[in-house]
C-alpha cells in the first residue's frame, strides 16, 4: 500500500507558458539539477487550478478541502543513478488560506504566500472560460482562458507534451 502526504484533484487548469532567458531562472535552480529546455528554449509557466477533495495523510481538513491555487514554475532534470528524471521547481505558489501557506512553508519549505483569491468557470456552448484572480497590493490580477470543451490528443514531441510530461 502506498502512502501519500497529499491527495487532491486538479480541475479547470489554466496555464500560460512563457519563454525566458536561462539566466533569469539560475538563482532558483536547485543543486544537482539542470534546466530542462524544449527546442533550446527555457520555459516558465503560470498555472491556475482548483484543488478539490483535498486530503492530507488521508484526512480532510475543514475549510481546506476545495481552494484555488496559482503558481509560477519552471522545468528541470536531474540524474538519479544514471536515470534522467524530470521535475518542476515552484518559484511562488499563491493560495487563499493561511494554514496552507504555514504548513507548506514550515514543513515542506515551499514558497507559498496567502492572498485573497477567487475563481470563475463559465460554460458557453461548446466552449468554457475559466480563470483565477488574486489580490496583490490592493489590485486584482487575473489568469484566464477560453477553451473548447472537447479535448484533443497531445502530439508526441510537441511543446504541449513537454509541458504535460512534467
Amino acid at each position: 500500500m502506498e502512502t501519500y502526504i497529499l491527495l487532491a484533484e486538479w480541475n479547470n487548469i489554466v496555464m500560460a507558458n512563457y519563454i525566458v532567458p536561462k539566466e533569469v531562472l539560475l538563482p532558483y535552480l536547485p543543486a544537482k539539477t539542470e534546466l530542462d529546455l524544449y527546442e533550446g528554449k527555457c520555459y516558465v509557466s503560470l498555472v491556475g487550478f482548483m484543488f478539490l477533495n483535498t486530503k492530507m495523510r488521508g484526512f480532510s481538513v475543514p475549510f481546506h478541502i476545495n481552494f484555488e491555487e496559482v503558481n509560477l514554475r519552471f522545468y528541470v532534470t536531474c540524474s538519479d543513478k544514471g536515470i534522467k528524471k524530470k521535475g518542476v521547481v515552484f518559484i511562488k505558489e499563491i493560495v487563499p488560506r493561511h494554514a496552507i501557506s504555514l504548513v507548506e512553508k514550515s514543513i515542506y519549505r515551499q514558497n507559498y504566500v496567502t492572498m485573497n483569491m477567487r475563481h470563475f468557470y463559465r460554460p458557453d456552448g461548446d466552449f468554457f472560460e475559466a480563470g483565477y484572480e488574486w489580490k496583490y497590493k490592493n489590485k486584482w490580477n487575473r489568469l484566464s482562458a477560453k477553451a473548447h470543451k472537447k479535448s484533443i490528443p497531445i502530439c508526441p514531441g510537441s511543446h504541449e507534451e513537454f509541458i504535460a510530461d512534467h
